[in-house]
């Protein structure tokens, strides 16, 4: 199995990743895949199986999808007339699984009673049906994914911590799209060619491109997803600006005019945090700030103040360079930053001078 068909970026983060995928598929290890939602665990864990010997079926079960009073029956099966509309037996997860691999995802919402028995499974190798007696023996391997600490979990007693050591022989840390954002060009190509319908593709300019690799992502590969889609739907065969970007598919609004990008860098003014340590003299006085701000939340459910304030830096650096005519010292005492902070700060939201 190429391992490139299934998780795709060239990344540093993820080339080591898949180094690690290479390595842990081989051996029997329990594998641990720890994650933001939305950042492709189940894509690892699949990835897993198949570069792996194991002949068997890859059987995902998401824990936290199911309802924790039907979530045992959904694992070990059931016999016949063990509750109330069991009128015959069914084989579960566990079962469905052998030869393979099974992976519970969202493992940090198993119930505390449940985690007994899922220990004793992993420990014995051997499972019993929700009202049978019988022990049928298990031959697979097992991948769970969270997102939550599960350390924390087990400090707070909602988490064994036998079965947290058990399930932590291997564990793999799926980087976000914020720390792979060199892959997003790739994926963009593959999320475009592999939609149902990839006719008409959208055509993402290289500032659009640039734009969503300064976006933070908080959806992750789930959320660039949901903006491809928004794109086959608003501009089939049609070019994507950047503005277009902000305005239709991030659904954000682009500060257009002097006024109003003078009205954002207020807002950094006021912030109580100096996120560069500088000692740069603030300024006495505020800029102008015009009155429509204050109504955003009329026509937002919220605001994420880091998107916004990341896209105030990129607005007034480039306009501070161009002032500057392209002399990064010069454009530096325009912002009243540290020349050195400057291109730190040009090369971590990747602008050209």
């Amino acid at each position: 199995m190429d391992i490139n068909k299934l998780i795709i970026g060239e990344s540093k983060s993820v080339l080591e990743l898949k180094l690690l995928i290479n390595k842990v598929a081989i051996s029997e290890s329990t594998v641990l895949v720890l994650g933001e939602t939305g950042t492709g665990k189940e894509l690892v864990a699949e990835s897993i199986h198949k570069s792996s010997k194991r002949k068997g079926q890859f059987v995902p079960v998401n824990c936290a999808a199911i309802p924790s009073e039907l979530l045992e029956s959904e694992l070990f099966g059931h016999e016949k007339g063990a509750f109330t509309g069991a009128d015959k037996a069914r084989a579960g997860r566990f079962e469905m699984s052998s030869g393979g691999t099974l992976f519970l995802d969202e493992i940090g919402d198993i119930p505390l009673p449940l985690q007994a028995k899922l220990l004793r499974a992993l420990e014995s190798k051997k499972i019993q049906k929700v009202g049978g007696g019988k022990e049928i023996p298990l031959n697979l391997r097992m991948v769970c994914a969270t997102h939550q600490d599960l350390e924390k979990k087990v400090n707070e007693g909602t988490f064994r911590a036998d079965l947290y050591y058990r399930i932590n022989v291997f564990p793999i840390n799926v980087p976000t799209l914020s720390e792979r954002i060199e892959d997003i060009p790739l994926l963009l190509n593959f999320l475009l060619k592999n939609q149902k319908n990839n006719n008409n593709l959208p055509i993402f300019s290289n500032d659009a491109v640039t734009a969503l690799k300064r976006h933070l992502w908080p959806g992750n590969i789930r959320e660039l997803k949901n903006v491809i889609e928004r794109a086959f739907i608003l501009f089939p065969g049609k070019e994507v600006t950047k503005n277009n970007v902000f305005e239709n598919l991030l659904r954000l609004k682009v500060p257009t005019s002097e006024e109003e990008q003078n009205a954002l860098w207020e807002a950094t003014q006021n912030l109580d945090v100096n996120l560069d340590n500088d000692s740069e003299e603030k300024s006495s006085s505020p800029l102008p700030h015009p009155k429509h701000y204050a109504d955003w939340f009329d026509f937002f459910d919220n605001i994420d103040l880091r998107v916004y304030l990341r896209d105030v830096e990129v607005v007034l650096i480039e306009s501070a360079i161009k002032r500057a005519n392209g002399t990064v010292s010069k454009a530096a005492d325009l912002l009243k930053i540290n020349r050195t902070t400057l291109i730190e700060k040009m090369k971590k939201l990747q602008i050209t001078n």
